[in-house]
């Protein structure tokens, strides 16, 4: 392989993303930690490349500081003004704008006689190219997931956007419940909010599907425990039957009620009487107070989604999920595609003559 020393270097960034797409599948979570290094490291290698083409005298400097300036003042706000709209995650915003610093020109590698990527662009912007192929991956999620309940012979109008699944698979998975008890939904429960309310209570999905009724009454409720982030990762312990969380202090266990921190545990000698003269028995399933009690949000959800998706999972067997797709996923298979075949987009429109 032969190309400059930055480009080479750029290629350290795969296995990173490549690390990320398969963590963010497990556990929708990736660490905080992960993206200065890569802002720096990009940033590095722009300041080195922009060394070598000083004082920007020819059409090469020139147009490197054009392609640098689209990189650096489009592509990475867009991916923060994804976020700020909700149709990114924060880890979703920060990988791309740290492709946006990290490839903002074209790299070039001969390998074999050919020179990847193969397909360019006038433009010359690479982290718009990865942008554009990633959002052409992500496309082919909704019919992938279609074929797939073909295949299960499961065909519906919801098809290309959710699947059945064992309702007693939900502590494992990601996504979102697409019914409520009315039906086929957009608006459901997500499901580590589901996980952040079972925590707080102290339950399992089994407890709750095997006494419905009884929990529905938010008299029900005594002791609360920290609901985590509802992340998958967190490792469950037990204490009497109780989902705590292995990353705080206490283990996740109850919150003295002495402690300034908003009310949450209650002592279960006092918890019913407590609860009975509170004006909350009107509150099925305790939702508004689960979610006046955390300390942050709940992934959006209000109490209304909150009580919909309860009703739902404790007492159907089988329920339609969204598993949805993190977008780092595309991204990694986008940033590969990128870097060998080029620009996807461009060569479509190039097949048919609109470029």
């Amino acid at each position: 392989m032969v190309a400059t020393l930055p480009d080479l270097l750029r290629l350290l960034v795969v296995p990173v993303f490549a690390w990320a797409a398969i963590r963010d599948v497990r556990t929708r979570r990736l660490p905080n930690r992960l993206w200065p290094p890569l802002y720096l490291f990009g940033a590095l290698l722009l300041v080195w490349v922009a060394a070598s083409l000083w004082p920007f005298a020819g059409f090469d400097g020139r147009i490197f500081l054009v392609r640098a300036a689209i990189s650096l003042l489009f592509v990475a706000p867009l991916g923060y003004a994804f976020w700020y709209l909700g149709a990114f995650g924060g880890a979703d915003a920060k990988a791309m704008i740290a492709l946006a610093v990290v490839f903002p020109t074209f790299p070039a590698y001969e390998v074999g006689g050919a020179t990847l990527p193969l397909v360019g662009t006038q433009l010359g912007v690479f982290s718009l190219t990865i942008l554009t192929n990633t959002v052409l991956i992500g496309l082919a999620y909704p019919v992938g997931l279609a074929a797939l309940n073909l295949v299960r012979g499961e065909v519906s109008s919801s098809m290309f956007l959710a699947r059945p699944v064992a309702t007693d698979s939900l502590p494992d998975r990601h996504g979102r419940l697409f019914e409520d008890p009315e039906g086929p939904t957009r608006g459901g429960l997500d499901l580590d909010a589901l996980r952040m309310y079972l925590r707080w209570r102290g339950l399992t999905l089994a407890d709750l599907r095997a006494d419905p009724d009884g929990l529905r009454d938010p008299a029900s409720v005594g002791e609360t425990f920290d609901p985590t982030d509802g992340g998958t990762h967190v490792g469950p312990r037990t204490d009497g039957g109780r989902a705590v969380d292995d990353a705080v202090p206490d283990g996740g266990r109850a919150v003295d009620d002495a402690t300034p921190d908003g009310g949450r545990a209650v002592e279960d000698a006092n918890a019913a009487d407590a609860v009975d003269a509170d004006p909350e028995v009107d509150d099925p399933w305790a939702a508004e107070r689960f979610l006046d009690d955390i300390d942050h949000g709940a992934y959006g959800t209000d109490a209304a989604t909150l009580r919909d998706g309860l009703d739902v999972v404790a007492h159907e067997d089988s329920v339609l999920v969204s598993p949805g797709m993190p977008f780092v996923v595309p991204m990694a298979v986008g940033l590969v595609v990128s870097l060998t075949y080029g620009d996807a987009l461009f060569a479509l429109l190039g097949a048919v003559g609109l470029v």
